[in-house]
Parts: structure tokens; C-alpha cells; sequence
């Protein structure tokens, strides 16, 4: 087999293959023996009819015509890996000759990955949480636990938020009593705003024997009439917590000691701190680096980006049983807007991986045969194989070079993550060492209220 390459207008070159007749027989041979088990020989069985019974009972263009579909891709497939082509579409396929008989030559005119330019990557800023615990955090955790011993007093004051305030609670639609709006003796944490926003704002700073009435809007978004209620206090109860003195410490968690159980909670939250200003180090370089690309993202790479995002995510619904229809719903996401945020990540990944090849190439880092065994081992042991057959099942399917390209992406990545500035969001520097896991020396203790993590509601794991 002949192969050239040339380039093309429009980031696109075309491959010019020329299979000759012996090669190509070869094809039609296989052709034949795919459709002798396809169709019924008298005399022979399924897949056992000799070529040339075939030929003379189907005719043999039907041979040729078969060969032609099945060995054009592999024909393509190896014209591109012979070239190193990083083509990125589907390619348009032109035959020039052999169609009826002798050589077979066409042409395949593709889209490849383009080259970009990333002026400035060696000096990038990025901004992070700097990651740090206060003592505000570890008060509200400590609280948290404190609560689950908690208790409830009469009080004589007004009502404020984190009371439970006892109520008889009425609420109506044009005249009528809705179900779930409507009950006696019903105990309410204020501030949970677990009714309606205007529940809330209503029943602080009233007392006992107060009598509220008042309208809210309905909590179901496509309900235009407002609802009434009319809410009696009846009794307005103080949470007690129990003291966070040593006792309660060393009944309640695995410390003896108050100042114990505290450094723990600020050792577990920092170092979720900390993973946290990792990932979002990574992915907030990653997106410096991308606006640093000025060329467009061309939309082959942006569409089989957006697909894979959509199919992760559909993936991912369904094993908590949910359907993308239902997801949208419950975010409240229409599918235009949620198709245009989909379109914009996607294309912000498309520069980064553009933006990554190029530092790599810029920088001279590739992916060693050490670096590829490393990937290979570590695949294999979160599959639960053996190393020769992932790296076998890598190489049927045509994949070792992605294999190594995402290596050398990564690598290039990790060769940022030591030159980019860190600073927070007042601009002050953030040094490296500050992002390293600090290690608990109570790793396996847990104390009740939670799994050792700082909950505060305010963390979110970066993506």
C-alpha cells in the first residue's frame, strides 16, 4: 500500500492511498467469506462456500463491493498512523480508481487537531481559596455535635432563629385549607424556612399568644394565586446545648480533651482545605492557560467534547436513578441554557488540551516508555488486570498513543503547577507548602456528628 499526505486550506490535509491488486484480493477473499455465512449455498454449509462457487452463483463485483466497505477504514486507519495524522473529524472518502477492477486508489480528506500558540504560559497568575481554618469553623462544628445532645426551654421572649417555635398553622387557597400547609401544635425551627420565606420573616420577633396573619407566595413556581395564613404561637422553646467542656468531649468522640477533639476537627478540615486548593489550582490553571489561546476551538473537537460531558453526566443520573429530563427540572435548567453552559466548557477543554500539547511541544516533554508502563500499571490495578493484557487490549483497539499523549498532557500540566503564581483573593502570595495535605496523627478516629471532614456548608469540591 502507497501513501501520501498533503496539506489543506481550512486545517484539513488529504491522504492519497493506492492498494494494489494483490493487496486488495486479499480483501475481496474476506469479503467473500463474510457473505459465504451470510447466504444459503445448496451443497455447503453456512460460511463453507468456496470463493469462486460464490463468484460464479452471486457474481464478483458483490465480492468487490463488500471489500470496498470493509477494507477502506482499515486502509485510512493505517494510512493515518503511518503519516502520525491527528485527524478529528469524520473523513470524506473519494474513490479514484478500482472500483470495478485493478488497484484500488482514493483519497481522505480530513480535519486535524490544530497548533496553537500560547504566548506567556511560563508566567501565569492564578487565584485560589487560600486554604485555612478558623476558629469560626471549628465552632460550628463543634456545634454541630453539640446539637445532637440538644434540648428545648420555655422561653419569655421574642422568637429568633434556631428556636422551635410550637404553632397552629393554617394556610389556605381561595378560602380553602391546604394539606401540608395546615396543622395543630406544630413545632417549628425558625429560620429553616421549610414552608415559605414569609413564615419566617413573620414569626421572628413575635411571643406566645401572638396571632399572625398574613399572604406568601405559593412555593409552586407555576401558581400565580398567593396563599393566606393565619399562625397562633403558642409557645416560643430556646435550643440548650450541653457545655463543650472536657466531659462532654470524652463521651462524645475519641478525645479526652475539648482541645483534643478541636485539633482534630481543624487537622480534618484543613486538609480538606487543602484538596480543595489542589483541584481548583489545577482546574483554575487549566483555564488560565486556555484563555491564553486565541485561535478558535474548532468544532469537531467541541461537539465530540460536548457528547462525551453529555454521556458522562447521563451516566451518572442513572445510577442514582434519575432521567436528564428530571435533572433539568430539579436545577431548574432549561435545555437551551443547559446545552449553551455545556457548549462553553466545552470549549474551554478544548483549549486546554490545545493549550497542553503546546507547552509540551515548547518545553520538550514526552511521555517515556517508563511513563507509559507507570499509566499502564495504574490502569491495570484499577481494573483488576494484568498489565500485558491492558496493555494488549491499548493496542488492538489502536490506543497507546492516546494513552501517551494524555500522559504528556498531564505532565505538561504538572510542569505549570511548579511556575504559576498562587495567590488568594486579596493577590497575596500563597506558598506551595501550603497546599500540601497536612497528615492527622487521629486519622482513624471519628467523632460523631460526621466522617472526620469539616461539613461546613460553604465547601464544595472543585470539579
Amino acid at each position: 500500500m502507497k501513501t501520501t499526505v498533503s496539506p489543506l486550506e481550512g486545517n484539513k490535509v488529504k491522504l492519497s492511498v493506492e492498494v494494489d491488486e494483490d493487496e486488495f484480493d486479499k480483501a475481496i477473499t474476506d469479503a467473500f467469506r463474510k457473505i459465504s455465512r451470510e447466504v444459503r449455498i445448496p451443497g455447503f454449509r453456512p460460511g463453507k462456500a468456496p470463493r469462486k462457487v460464490l463468484e460464479r452463483r452471486l457474481g464478483p463485483q458483490i465480492g468487490r463491493e463488500q471489500a470496498l466497505n470493509d477494507a477502506l477504514p482499515d486502509y485510512y486507519a493505517q494510512a493515518l498512523a503511518e503519516h502520525d495524522v491527528d485527524a478529528i473529524d469524520v473523513p470524506q472518502i473519494d474513490i479514484t480508481a478500482g472500483e470495478d477492477d485493478g488497484p484500488v486508489t482514493f483519497d481522505a480528506v480530513v480535519e486535524v487537531r490544530p497548533e496553537v500558540q500560547v504566548a506567556g504560559y511560563d508566567g501565569l497568575r492564578v487565584e485560589i481559596s487560600r486554604p485555612e481554618v478558623t476558629d469560626e469553623v471549628v465552632d460550628a462544628q463543634i456545634d454541630r455535635m453539640r446539637q445532637v445532645q440538644s434540648t428545648f426551654a420555655d422561653v419569655d421572649r421574642a422568637a429568633r432563629d434556631d428556636d422551635a417555635v410550637v404553632i397552629d398553622i393554617t394556610g389556605t387557597l381561595d378560602g380553602e385549607a391546604q394539606d401540608g400547609l395546615t396543622a395543630d401544635d406544630y413545632s417549628y425551627t425558625l429560620g429553616s424556612a421549610m414552608v415559605t420565606p414569609e413564615v419566617d420573616d413573620q414569626l421572628r420577633g413575635a411571643k406566645a399568644g401572638d396571632i399572625l396573619e398574613f399572604d406568601a407566595a405559593h412555593p409552586d413556581p407555576d401558581e400565580e394565586r398567593q396563599l393566606r395564613f393565619r399562625v397562633l404561637v403558642k409557645q416560643v422553646r430556646e435550643r440548650v446545648m450541653p457545655d463543650a467542656d472536657d466531659d462532654w468531649a470524652s463521651e462524645n468522640s475519641e478525645f479526652e480533651s475539648i482541645d483534643e477533639l478541636r485539633a482534630s476537627i481543624r487537622n480534618r478540615s484543613l486538609a480538606v482545605r487543602q484538596a480543595q486548593a489542589q483541584a481548583q489550582l489545577r482546574q483554575s490553571t487549566g483555564e488560565a492557560l486556555a484563555k491564553l489561546v486565541e485561535d478558535e476551538a474548532p468544532e469537531a473537537l467541541i461537539a465530540h467534547e460536548m457528547q462525551h460531558r453529555a454521556q458522562d453526566l447521563a451516566l451518572r443520573l442513572q445510577a442514582q436513578g434519575i432521567s436528564p429530563e428530571q435533572w433539568l427540572a430539579m436545577s431548574g435548567t432549561s435545555n437551551e441554557e443547559f446545552t449553551g453552559e455545556l457548549k462553553e466548557a466545552a470549549q474551554t477543554a478544548v483549549k486546554v488540551d490545545l493549550a497542553l500539547r503546546a507547552v509540551a511541544d515548547a518545553e520538550r516533554i514526552e511521555c517515556t516508555d517508563d511513563d507509559l508502563e507507570d499509566e499502564l500499571q495504574a490502569v491495570a490495578e484499577r481494573a483488576g488486570e494484568k498489565v500485558a493484557r491492558v496493555r494488549k487490549e491499548f493496542e488492538r483497539g489502536g490506543q497507546l498513543a492516546a494513552v501517551r499523549s494524555d500522559v504528556r498532557k498531564r505532565k505538561a500540566l504538572d510542569w505549570l503547577l511548579e511556575r504559576v503564581e498562587i495567590v488568594d483573593e486579596d493577590g497575596q502570595p500563597i506558598e506551595r507548602g501550603d497546599l500540601e495535605i497536612t497528615p492527622a496523627a487521629d486519622d482513624q478516629a471519628t467523632a460523631p456528628g460526621g466522617d472526620g471532614d469539616d461539613t461546613d456548608d460553604t465547601e464544595t469540591e472543585s470539579e
